[in-house]
């Protein structure tokens, strides 16, 4: 238990620091970029690969860091591109999948088990359950009209979400990227 709230101290503590913010805002708009290129299938379902730079910032600085981090950039990219009514509950669902993310990622050795496990849990309560609910409520739709058509969708998008964003990841603490946020946090606990 102590090793759970732990993880939550530290990535709040994370937004304390300068580098975490400008790092966070550049990924916000490597991720608003790529919400431009996402395709939608009717009002229900929307498939793109802008929740790559929010899974970065979940493995790099925890739940805590994820929530504020999804949260504000669920706002931002609809203030730029408004699609239907804004609804709070959705930002909060949101923030719910960067919390879930960061308790599976953070300080963790990241590994296609670990991203396959995250995805499949965000995956079953965020986006099949809550945002279906969520969306029965804005649009008035019945719950189990739009739930089989949603639950194919992320069940299709599952494996290969999970695979891209292991493979951008790994890549990217390969070449180095990862490297000075790890030597930043050795030496905040030395």
């Amino acid at each position: 238990m102590k090793k759970f709230v732990t993880l939550f101290t530290d990535s709040a503590r994370e937004l304390k620091s300068v580098r975490t913010i400008t790092t966070m805002a550049m990924l916000a708009a490597v991720a608003v970029i790529l919400g431009y290129f996402s395709i939608e299938y009717g009002q229900f379902i929307r498939i793109g690969f802008s929740g790559i730079p929010n899974g970065i910032v979940d493995y790099l600085f925890g739940p805590v860091a994820g929530a504020v981090f999804h949260g504000a950039l669920d706002i931002i990219k609809y203030l730029m591109k408004p699609t239907g009514p804004f609804c709070p509950q959705l930002t909060l669902v949101v923030m719910l999948a960067g919390v879930l993310y960061g308790c599976f990622f953070y300080k963790k050795k990241l590994t296609i088990w670990r991203v396959l496990a995250a995805k499949f849990v965000v995956m079953l309560i965020c986006n099949v359950i809550l945002n279906t609910l969520c969306l029965q409520v804005l649009y008035g739709q019945a719950f189990m009209a739009i739930l089989p058509m949603r639950a194919l969708k992320n069940l299709i998008m599952w494996p290969i979400d999970s695979i891209v964003f292991f493979g951008i990841a790994k890549a990217l603490e390969q070449i180095g990227l990862f490297r000075t946020f790890r030597k930043q946090e050795l030496v905040k606990n030395a």
